[in-house]
């Protein structure tokens, strides 16, 4: 099923003001998430992946040591769609704990 791009950003603010950004070269949001520790970062990733895996919307992500770099976009539809929110939304709350 293919899910079509979103053709009104206002889905976005609530994301854009809790730290996501647009990204400048494409049709993708980004944030940075910064832990305790590498341990902590890396537990996120795992609890992250499971809904990833779930949802089978899978974010583009680097690690380093107590920081991870998340890019959403939905590769499918060729830019932002409502997975992206969703996934972007439940990074949110993994993150808080």
């Amino acid at each position: 099923m293919k899910v079509p791009k979103l053709k009104d950003r206002s889905p976005l603010a609530p994301l854009l003001a809790n730290g996501w950004a647009l990204d400048q070269t494409r049709d993708a949001i980004t944030k940075t998430y910064k832990f305790a520790n590498f341990i902590e970062a890396f537990g996120f990733m795992t609890r992250a992946a499971i809904w990833a895996e779930k949802w089978d919307h899978h974010p583009e992500w680097s690690n380093i040591y107590a920081r991870v770099t998340v890019t959403l976009t939905t590769h499918d539809a060729g830019g932002l769609t409502e997975l992206d929110i969703k996934l972007a939304s439940k990074l949110d709350a993994l993150a808080k704990g």
